[in-house]
C-alpha cells in the first residue's frame, strides 16, 4: 500500500504535510534490507538515521532482547539499579579505558545532550571555586537535536529558527570547514584561524561550555575538519576552566575506525554525548559519560547538590541488554568492518568521479561514511534544497533509500553491508545524477 501524510493517523516527522508526498510502508527488515507491504526489497542505504550499525535485526542483538524480556521488562532506576545498566556502564567505561567515571542513561541523544548541558551548569553552581556560568560557545554548522536544550547549542538554521524566541544565551561561531576553508588554509598550513574569533571571546567571558560534533558536522551536511580545532579547543577550555562537551551521538560506536571519534583525534572531551547505534538501532536509549572531576561536584549529603534529572524510561533493561550486545560486537569484530568498510568506500571514489564528473564535488570518506555534494546553487535554506527530494525520489527506482541533506548526498550502511548492495547503491546514485546531467 502507499500512504501520503494525510492519510495516516501518524504524524510522520521531517515530512511536509501534503498529499504529493508518498510514504512507503515497511513491514520487515534484515540486515542491510528492509521489505515494504508490496513485497519489494530496499537496501537500507543509511542505516535508519545511522543506527543500525550491525544491520536490522542482528541475531545476538534480538537474543540479547529475548532473554532479557524473561528476567526484567523495567523498573524504575531512581532509587534502584539492575543488573543489564551496570553491564552496559562497565563495557562502555572500558571502551573509553575509564577516561570517565559515571554513565548517565536518557533516552535518545536529544536528551543526553539536555543532561550534559544542565550537568555543566550546575557543576558551576556546586564548585566552590567558581561563579555560576550558563553560556555555552556553540558552532554554526553544528546539529544536536530537536529539544529546547539541545535546539539551543546547535547552529542557527532551519530545523530551529521557527522557535527563536526560545533560545537561551550562546555565542556561536563560524563551524571548521576543512573541505571549504574561509582562510584558503589547507591542513598542513592551518593555524586553526577559524578559533581565532572563539579564542578572543572565551578569554574574555566565563562559558559554561564548548559543544561541539567531533570532526565531522552530520545533519549540517557532513561537513569533516581536521583534528587541530579539537586540540585547540582542549587547549583553550583548559586554560579557561570551560567544560569541553563533545556530541558523539553519531560519530560514537565505531563510526569513524575508533570506538570514538575523540580517540581519533586524541582529544578527550569532559562530557560525552551518545546515543543511535548505541543499540544498534533496536531500541532507543542515549547515555552521557561524565568526567570523575565533574562528579566530584555532586558528592554532598546537601541536596541541592544532587542532580535532580530522569526520564521514566531511563536505563530501561531491555535497552541495556541490547545496548551490551551491541557494545559487544563492536569490541569483537566492529572495527574491522568499519575500516573494511572505509577500504570499500574509498576504492569507489575514482571510478564514481570519473562517470559524474565536474557535476558532483567534494567527495570525501571517512570510516563508514560516503558523502559529496552535487553541484547546484545553493538554496537560501540548504537542507531544503529541492534536488535532494528530487534525488531521494528517484533512488526509490532502485529500491535504495536515501535521504540528502539539501544537495549533500551521503550514505552511512550498516557496517555489515555487503559488496553487492554497495554496489547497487553506487549503480543508483550514478543512474539518478546521470539523469540529472541528460535532463539539464
Amino acid at each position: 500500500m502507499k500512504f501520503n501524510p494525510l492519510q495516516t493517523y501518524t504524524w510522520v516527522p521531517l515530512t511536509i504535510q501534503e498529499e504529493g508526498e508518498t510514504l512507503i510502508d515497511i513491514v520487515e527488515a534484515q540486515g542491510e534490507f528492509v521489505k515494504d507491504s508490496e513485497g519489494n526489497q530496499w537496501i537500507d542505504a543509511i542505516a535508519s538515521w545511522w543506527t543500525m550499525i550491525f544491520g536490522h535485526r542482528h541475531p545476538k542483538l534480538v537474543s540479547a532482547l529475548k532473554t532479557q524480556i524473561d528476567e526484567l521488562d523495567h523498573v524504575m532506576l531512581a532509587g534502584h539499579i539492575h543488573p543489564a545498566a551496570e553491564a552496559l556502564s562497565k563495557s562502555l567505561l572500558e571502551l573509553t579505558h575509564f577516561d570517565f567515571h559515571k554513565v548517565f542513561y536518557s533516552d535518545n541523544g536529544s536528551n543526553a545532550i539536555e543532561i550534559a548541558l544542565k550537568l555543566a551548569i550546575q557543576y558551576y553552581r556546586n564548585h566552590p571555586d567558581f561563579k555560576p556560568r550558563s553560556e555555552f560557545l556553540v558552532f554554526s554548522s553544528s546539529y544536536h537535536g530537536d529539544s529546547i536544550g539541545a535546539m539551543n547549542v546547535s547552529g542557527k538554521n532551519y530545523f530551529n529558527r521557527i522557535f527563536s524566541d526560545l533560545r537561551f544565551p550562546t555565542k556561536e561561531f563560524p563551524a571548521p570547514n576543512c573541505m571549504n576553508c574561509p582562510w584558503g588554509k589547507n591542513v598542513s598550513s592551518c593555524a586553526t584561524e577559524c578559533l581565532n574569533d572563539l579564542e578572543l571571546s572565551i578569554k574574555q567571558n566565563d562559558y559554561a561550555g564548548i559543544v561541539i560534533e567531533p570532526l565531522v558536522f552530520g545533519a549540517n551536511g557532513m561537513l569533516f575538519y581536521d583534528k587541530k580545532v579539537l586540540i585547540k579547543l582542549r587547549e583553550l577550555a583548559t586554560q579557561t576552566n570551560t567544560l569541553l562537551i563533545f556530541d558523539e551521538v553519531f560519530t560514537g560506536m565505531g563510526r569513524l575506525g575508533e570506538f570514538f571519534a575523540y580517540q581519533v583525534a586524541g582529544v578527550k572531551p569532559d562530557l560525552l554525548v551518545m546515543a543511535k547505534g548505541l543499540t544498534g538501532g533496536m531500541l532507543p536509549l542515549g547515555a552521557t559519560l561524565v568526567s570523575e572531576f565533574i562528579y566530584q561536584q555532586f558528592l554532598s549529603k546537601d541536596p541541592y547538590h544532587a542532580f535532580f534529572h530522569a526520564h521514566t524510561m531511563t536505563g530501561n533493561p531491555l535497552a541495556c541488554s541490547v545496548g551490551y550486545a551491541s557494545v559487544k560486537l563492536l569490541k569483537e569484530n566492529g572495527l574491522e568492518l568499519v575500516k573494511k568498510l572505509e577500504s570499500s568506500l574509498r576504492k569507489r571514489i575514482e571510478p564514481f568521479q570519473k562517470k559524474l564528473g565536474k557535476r558532483i564535488q567534494n567527495v570525501r570518506v571517512f570510516g563508514g561514511i560516503f558523502a559529496f555534494e552535487y553541484k547546484e546553487t545553493i538554496a537560501e535554506d540548504e537542507y531544503l534544497n529541492p534536488i535532494g527530494k528530487k534525488i531521494r525520489e528517484q533512488m526509490r527506482e532502485f529500491r535504495v533509500l536515501l535521504r540528502p541533506l539539501g544537495r549533500t548526498i551521503y550514505i552511512t550502511p550498516p557496517y555489515t553491508i555487503s559488496e553487492e548492495s554497495l554496489d547497487q547503491i553506487f549503480l543508483a546514485m550514478e543512474e539518478t545524477l546521470l539523469s540529472f546531467v541528460d535532463s539539464d
